[in-house]
């Protein structure tokens, strides 16, 4: 091989260095760069919050690797663009994801609620607001609201926070059916998690090496569950112990019809038996949902009954996942198996505590773009061009 001195024309594009982004979110092309950037900026006991499921953990792992087990079968030479635009309770949606439910939210960041409702307006897709979220109803701006609700021992003041939600311009009621009692999330018990956060010692040396967080924390407004009367300091556990109304049954639902004129969403069903119940309940929407591994353990992964349950209710009913949606491909795999739409918490909670509004939204950005990718990979042109014949579990 005969060699040469290289020419300053062939050297120069080769030492242009690339310019150093240092803002994590802007780097991020994943969820997991997203969650990499979150552990750097809150205390551990916040994390665990996120991330944490119920006694081992069993189920929260499986809701994960149920899509892991997703198969595609793609089908080449289709042409086209990916169209990844849906409606969801007749609303058009730019891809069919929904931010679901989450409580604690300020304390994730000190902007809380507010920035991840923008992000969703400025993205084309649903927010729901949590009946324990540290933003009131009232205070919520969004294009396309939902709340969520849990249905406490006092039908009064369940009826009055309904009434605000309606007032507020929320556009559809999310009814949680997973807890009847508190699931035992034992990260957050060995952390001794309240809201607002205690400055016990533990608390206090790991909250020491996250500065820019306490410093928010405690020059914002004080965290609470807003849309309750008093400072709401008090352990998850103790909201539901004291709370939430355990005898609820589906009888309830003719009531929640009564006092509430929009889409209604039972979240939380976990059977083709109570799927099936819901939608002759007049349901206009059900989540196959575990609470992301968080109440009952050892569950059913909910992408797992996605198939039966589309093929039972699809007709009536539209039906959504939730739990273990990581990627773009997740939602392409969910909806191909039957489902209209995949819920989100998680993922969109990295983006939030790594920074705020701006990583709401490049979490969703991300999962579009893996969407749209997975499509095209896949030979959909459209949402609805995903079915049975592209995926499945192996």
């Amino acid at each position: 091989m005969t060699r040469r001195v290289p020419r300053w024309r062939e050297l120069r594009p080769l030492l242009q260095p690339r310019g150093l982004e240092l803002d994590p979110v802007k780097r991020a092309h994943t969820l997991h760069d997203l969650r990499a950037a979150a552990r750097k900026r809150v205390p551990k006991a916040v994390l665990d919050y996120v991330e944490g499921g119920a006694d081992d953990e069993i189920s929260l792992r499986r809701n994960r690797s149920a899509f892991e087990r997703v198969e595609f079968s793609p089908q080449v030479l289709v042409g086209g663009e990916a169209d990844t635009a849906t409606t969801i309770l007749g609303e058009r949606t730019t891809l069919p994801l929904i931010l679901a439910p989450t409580g604690y939210t300020r304390m994730m960041h000190h902007v809380g609620e507010p920035a991840v409702a923008s992000a969703a307006t400025q993205a084309g897709i649903p927010y729901t607001l949590s009946t324990m979220g540290t933003t009131a109803p009232e205070d919520l701006r969004g294009d396309n609201l939902w709340f969520q609700l849990y249905v406490w021992r006092d039908r009064g003041f369940t009826k009055d926070l309904i009434g605000r939600a309606q007032t507020a311009g929320f556009k559809a009621l999310v009814l949680t059916v997973d807890t009847p009692v508190p699931g035992n999330r034992v990260r957050d018990v060995r952390n001794g998690l309240t809201l607002p956060p205690r400055l016990g010692l533990k608390t206090f040396v790991d909250g020491a090496t996250k500065p820019r967080w306490w410093w928010n924390l405690l020059t914002t407004e004080p965290l609470r569950f807003a849309a309750i009367d008093g400072d709401g300091s008090m352990a998850p556990s103790d909201v539901g112990e004291k709370m939430f109304d355990r005898n609820l049954t589906w009888a309830d639902l003719a009531w929640l019809r009564e006092v509430w004129d929009g889409p209604l969403v039972v979240k939380g069903i976990q059977s083709l038996r109570d799927a099936q119940r819901a939608a002759e309940s007049g349901a206009d929407a059900l989540v196959l949902s575990n609470h992301g591994g968080r109440q009952l353990d050892r569950g059913p992964a909910p992408l797992e009954l996605v198939p039966a349950v589309a093929d039972a209710v699809g007709d009536r009913t539209e039906v959504y996942v939730d739990g273990g949606v990581r990627t773009g491909a997740d939602i392409a795999a969910a909806v191909g198996l039957g489902a209209k739409a995949c819920l989100i918490g998680r993922p969109y909670l990295y983006g939030l505590m790594a920074g705020g509004q701006a990583g709401v939204a490049r979490a969703i950005a991300i999962l579009h773009e893996e969407l749209a990718r997975t499509m095209r990979l896949v030979g959909a042109n459209t949402i609805k061009d995903l079915d049975r014949s592209l995926v499945r579990l192996r």
